[in-house]
């Protein structure tokens, strides 16, 4: 029988530090019982996740939930791992911070969940990492890709998606020195997110002798782009680095074309790296590059047998073909079964986190490569540069390395 996945959303309810559902361990005869893991029990692992099922980035949320969900969910039709299955409960955040932390305390406190799986949104990550670390829970290939999910190094955190500043930077001197472009600017999220979109652009800005141009912040919630846009034009811009998402990416990219300002190069990176942009009517996604570490798929795109399979059972369940959340949210759910299984039955939190390191080259079925090991957590360091030509993206040679 299929071992449905709950999802909770927040309610007001305070936590009580110690609750949780009771925990046992199995001991052979004669030996003295181990100490309780919590969130395991002799059937049961409960993971837990905060996402943005209902704001400015719930495509984000939404794509990331439902590609962990179907692998958690196969597994647990499969039998689970070494015997448990996998519970994971999911809380709404709405990419407010407020609410993470409100999620985090049940998550953590009443729940009692083994690890944090995926959780969604840089602020919204950053605001919990204490608790989540004073109680021992790992943080597992979070959906962000801000240096504090690795930096300083952590042996409770691990990453596998590109870093916004480095990708940033990189992007920065390869659209200088390869490009022909001479005036950079960024315009980005008034958030964690949006500082290191914009500390890359200034940090490599200075490293090269060059100034920025222009910059503009912004609410994730803005709908009004005329006069930032107008700003960047008239400050000469001619690259502009982007720390938005989907719904903002749109809006800056149809107020340009609007304008008329075409002599222009807009970036993003993996968090506005989607179908919705590119396929645009008014054709304003055209010539949008970004950079990100997995490309995306179409369905008439050649895949392996395994691919099209997992494309087509997501499409099938939940009615819309799968972009780069879902495929993020998939790889964090099976680098996460991978490690459970390595470590087997005595199951401890220090020994995940072992088994996860061990992964000295992990192949997802994307065709992607993550190295990990005992001093690097970081998982991928390169992107490759993508762009929207025709109403779809397509994924150029340019792959960049840091």
């Amino acid at each position: 029988m299929r071992q449905a996945i709950t999802v909770l959303f927040l309610s007001g309810i305070t936590a009580v530090a110690g609750c949780g559902a009771p925990e046992s361990t199995e001991t052979a005869p004669g030996d003295a019982p181990s100490p309780p893991v919590r969130g395991v029990t002799d059937t049961e692992i409960v993971l837990g996740t905060h996402s943005d099922l209902s704001g400015p980035i719930a495509i984000w949320g939404v794509g990331v939930v439902n590609g962990m969900r179907m692998r958690f969910d196969a597994v647990n039709e499969a039998g689970g791992v070494h015997g448990r299955q996998i519970r994971l409960i999911v809380e709404d955040t709405a990419y407010q911070v407020p609410r993470a932390i409100s999620a985090a305390n049940k998550l953590i406190e009443r729940d009692g969940i083994f690890a944090m799986v995926g959780a969604v949104g840089t602020q919204t990550n950053n605001a919990v990492l204490d608790q989540q670390f004073r109680a021992g829970v790992p943080n597992l290939f979070p959906s962000s890709g801000s240096r504090d999910m690795v930096e300083p190094f952590r042996k409770l955190m691990i990453s596998q998606i590109g870093l916004y500043y480095e990708e940033m930077r990189a992007g920065v001197k390869y659209f200088i020195e390869e490009m022909g472009k001479t005036t950079p600017c960024a315009i980005y999220h008034d958030s964690d997110y949006g500082m290191e979109i914009y500390e890359g652009v200034r940090d490599q800005a200075a490293e090269m002798g060059i100034e920025v141009g222009e910059t503009s912040a912004h609410r994730p919630t803005e709908s009004e782009f005329t006069a930032a846009v107008l700003r960047l034009r008239n400050a000469g811009c001619d690259l502009v680095m982007m720390g938005t998402v989907h719904r903002d990416t749109i809006l800056i990219l149809e107020t340009a074309r609007k304008i008329g300002w075409e002599d222009v190069a807009f970036v993003g990176n993996e968090a506005a790296f989607g179908r919705v942009i590119a396929e645009q009517k008014t054709g304003s996604g055209e010539g949008y590059y970004a950079f990100a570490p997995v490309a995306i798929i179409y369905e008439d795109d050649e895949m392996t047998p395994e691919l099209r399979d997992w494309f087509d059972r997501y499409n099938e369940r939940f009615g819309e073909i799968p972009g780069l959340p879902a495929m993020v949210g998939k790889r964090a759910a099976d680098l996460t079964v991978l490690g459970l299984e390595l470590v087997g039955r005595d199951l401890t939190r220090e020994g995940l986190m072992e088994a996860l390191e061990s992964l000295a080259e992990y192949e997802d079925i994307f065709g992607n490569v993550l190295t990990f090991g005992p001093d690097d957590h970081k998982g991928v360091d390169s992107s490759t540069l993508s762009q929207v030509r025709n109403g779809r993206w397509v994924k150029l040679q340019t792959s960049i390395s840091y």
